[in-house]
């Protein structure tokens, strides 16, 4: 399927707005002291690392996405791109729920929705983009590291 460039771009831009958007809760719920109080499993990241990581991943999900819907024929783009959208919500949502509300068991569910939607994303996008698909699975990796620090602190701090 054949695009306009600047169709394209459009495309890009909608998806780099819609991922920012989900990005943005991390932002409006900084971590703050309550999360600097709390015990820390081993290997958790220094503080300065979430934020780079987030920004390359976020990147990386919204080339991923462009990929796909210029690819996808219109009549099927809900089918192929309903689980990464429903995957921008929940993650946008894990911020709320652990740094916002501090309900860190109902933040770990919704980080196991979250990977099963990522998952589920890849599988999906593998038909239509290899690479798109690709270009997801280190987020799957970090959001299962992201899992074993949330399980952690829940665990030290219960």
């Amino acid at each position: 399927m054949t695009v306009a460039p600047r169709r394209s771009l459009a495309i890009l831009f909608g998806w780099l707005l819609l991922v920012a958007l989900a990005a943005s809760t991390g932002v409006l719920t900084p971590p703050g002291a309550w999360y600097a109080e709390l015990q820390k499993p081993p290997l958790t990241p220094p503080d300065w690392l979430f934020p780079v990581a987030w920004t390359v991943l976020y990147l990386m999900m919204a080339v991923a996405a462009w990929r796909v819907t210029l690819r996808v024929p219109a009549g099927e783009r809900l089918a192929v791109l309903w689980p990464f959208v429903t995957q921008l919500a929940a993650n946008g949502l894990w911020s709320i729920l652990f740094f916002g509300l501090h309900w860190i068991v109902v933040a770990l569910a919704d980080l196991l929705l979250l990977w099963c939607l990522i998952l589920l994303s890849i599988i999906r996008f593998a038909r239509v983009s290899p690479l798109a698909a690709w270009l997801l699975t280190p987020y799957l990796v970090w959001v299962s590291f992201a899992g074993y620090l949330n399980a952690g602190i829940g665990w030290l701090n219960g």
